[in-house]
């Protein structure tokens, strides 16, 4: 009688060893450093300070700019005639100058207008002098459409320009007496200016030569 046949198991070396390199794997895979992620950020703030630094800088050029203009002389226009027909003949003179300096203090604007009584710059327009009678007068103004507008008015006036560097230059003026004599007879509706009603219009006394 034959012996019974034994079957032996041995453990299969090639799938265990598979098998324990598998969690390994795993554990590996998952242990890879993750790639680094790099990001550049715009340095916003040293743009601000550039762009603040660059709007003070306009800011100073400008200021500068206009502290240059403000140095600049300055055009002055006048009209000029004889005294008495400036101040005593032409009768609706007082008012207009009246009226627009009421205009003026309503709307809270700086005066830019005076009588000057004599004026210094006349010395530079000869051609203009030896046409007028003296004393002379003048309307002075930086306004140069105003200026055109009272020639229209006045008509026998003579008009120029000039340039000074401070106010008180451009209104200088020399001593002179007004005195005008009151007519025999007056046949106006309304009564005649009262004289002396240009003193509110000369300049401050501190530009008129006189003081």
């Amino acid at each position: 009688m034959a012996a019974p046949a034994t079957l032996s198991l041995r453990p299969c070396a090639t799938v265990a060893s598979s098998r324990s390199a598998l969690p390994r794997a795993r554990f590996a895979s998952s242990c890879r450093p993750a790639p680094s992620l790099s990001i550049s950020c715009p340095p916003r703030r040293f743009k601000g300070l550039r762009r603040a630094l660059a709007v003070e800088s306009d800011q100073q050029a400008s200021a500068a700019s206009s502290l240059k203009q403000e140095e600049k002389p300055r055009t002055y226009y006048f009209l000029v005639a004889n005294a008495k027909f400036m101040l005593d003949d032409e009768e609706h003179f007082q008012e207009q100058l009246q009226e627009k300096l009421r205009l003026y203090e309503e709307r809270s604007m700086e005066q830019d207008f005076w009588l000057v009584v004599e004026p210094k710059f006349l010395d530079k327009f000869p051609n203009v002098t030896k046409r007028l009678k003296r004393p002379a007068v003048a309307l002075v103004s930086t306004d140069r459409n105003w200026i055109r507008f009272m020639k229209l008015r006045l008509d026998r006036v003579l008009a120029e320009q000039f340039d000074a560097e401070t106010l008180e230059e451009a209104l200088a003026s020399n001593p002179a007496e007004l005195n005008f004599d009151k007519p025999d007879k007056w046949t106006a509706p309304y009564p005649k200016y009262e004289s002396g009603w240009w003193e509110a219009f000369l300049p401050p006394k501190s530009s008129n030569g006189t003081a």
